[in-house]
């Protein structure tokens, strides 16, 4: 791309370096120019501003011990001490929060069991300012050391103003969840859906590493959808996470409409468990779903229906998204991913007879049932790339014009 701001450009090419590094470093100079197709005077002038600055360092390779020639080549990477952030996955039934530094490494994580769906705003708020000096002093560390944090959650969230739309978290609607919780430890807070957080684990430290566009589709108690677009999360209109659970793919007998997340979400799968006394304990301490399993060894016919359905629900969801965005890979992740071939078959099975013949062989469906701690790690590099500043959606360079 062309622009007519220097400012604007070199901080655009400041942002791109920064990821060139995160990715591939520790990389020389002499790399990093031709994986950005930068000239070596900017990047020589940029990576000389962001070692004064801390923001990365040099790691020198080879000596006079080794048979090199010269001087030492130089190596650059992350400087893991230019920042530290908190990473949060809030769920119904369970809060895991992570530190992380620069480079994404972990330096302490913390998991909490606990019923936190329907809980007033404020009590949320105050587990998670408890939380989080918790799993800061495990680190080692003070509040006064930590850049930022980012809790996540599954729903719609604004982006930037930390407002959860709605959450199956919380009873209430439109919460400036940010300011609540940013009010009590004292530090900017970063509200994001947990779907745009598992994207970005996906990005840093799961398979999609070397892709620039995918899409994850977050199957729970909501159904989040996280596009990943030239190396940069898409959001919607004033920075909405995208979700799909409201995405009509049928009617009933009546005409009404069925939305996907009447026929694929843990509360369709677990209100055919409630009359079962154990069932519905196990689903008041957030362990339905392994019930669920159990009843589909029994042969219980009545999940297993509903089990092929939810799947054959998502996977013509999918060959929806497929039509819109035609991506290389669509990630499967999240709690419904825990039933097992019953359910992915039928996913297989509900793509295959709605793609359209021209997408047939376009996009492989990897599923990837991962712990929370790493959709923790996710938020924890929202937190990282905001503090990266990437004051454009682009991954590769610009120049004036």
């Amino acid at each position: 791309m062309k622009t007519g701001d220097p400012e604007l450009m070199r901080e655009i090419n400041r942002f791109h370096i920064l990821n060139i590094i995160r990715r591939h470093g520790p990389i020389s100079r002499v790399e990093i120019c031709s994986r950005g197709a930068l000239s070596s005077t900017t990047v020589s002038a940029i990576t000389g501003s962001m070692i004064e600055d801390g923001v990365i360092e040099t790691r020198p390779v080879g000596g006079i011990h080794e048979p090199t020639r010269g001087r030492p080549r130089v190596m650059l990477q992350l400087n893991p001490a230019a920042a530290r952030v908190v990473g949060i996955k809030l769920g119904i039934h369970k809060i895991v929060a992570v530190v992380s530094d620069f480079r994404g490494g972990v330096l302490a994580s913390l998991e909490l069991p606990l019923r936190v769906a329907r809980q007033p705003v404020a009590v949320v708020a105050d587990i998670l300012d408890d939380l989080v000096r918790r799993v800061v002093v495990d680190a080692g560390l003070t509040l006064k050391a930590i850049d930022s944090i980012c809790a996540t959650m599954p729903g719609i969230v604004e982006y930037g103003t930390g407002i959860v739309r709605t959450s199956p978290i919380f009873a209430e609607r439109d919460i400036s969840f940010g300011r609540e919780l940013s009010r009590r430890v004292g530090l900017k807070v970063i509200v994001e859906s947990d779907v745009n957080a598992a994207t970005l684990a996906q990005q840093w430290f799961g398979n999609c590493r070397d892709l620039a566009d995918f899409v994850v589709v977050s199957l729970e108690q909501a159904i989040g959808l996280g596009v990943l677009h030239e190396g940069e999360l898409f959001r919607g209109s004033r920075g909405l996470s995208l979700d799909i659970g409201g995405m009509v793919i049928g009617a009933d007998a009546t005409g009404r409409s069925l939305r996907l997340l009447d026929l694929a979400s843990e509360q369709t799968i677990l209100a055919a468990l409630e009359a079962d006394p154990a069932a519905a304990d196990a689903i008041q301490v957030g362990r339905g779903l392994r019930h669920a399993v159990s009843h589909l060894g029994d042969g219980n016919g009545d999940v297993r229906e509903l089990v092929e359905r939810a799947g054959h629900a998502v996977g013509v969801s999918l060959a929806n998204i497929v039509s819109l965005f035609a991506p290389p890979r669509i990630v499967l992740v999240g709690s419904l991913l825990s039933l097992g071939d019953l359910f992915t078959k039928a996913v297989g099975r509900g793509f295959d007879g709605a793609v359209a013949p021209a997408h047939g062989d376009v996009t492989e469906i990897v599923v990837e049932p991962f712990a929370d701690a790493l959709w923790a790690q996710g938020a924890a590099a929202i937190a990282l790339r905001e503090l990266y500043g990437s004051p454009w959606n682009t991954t590769g360079p610009v120049s004036a014009g």
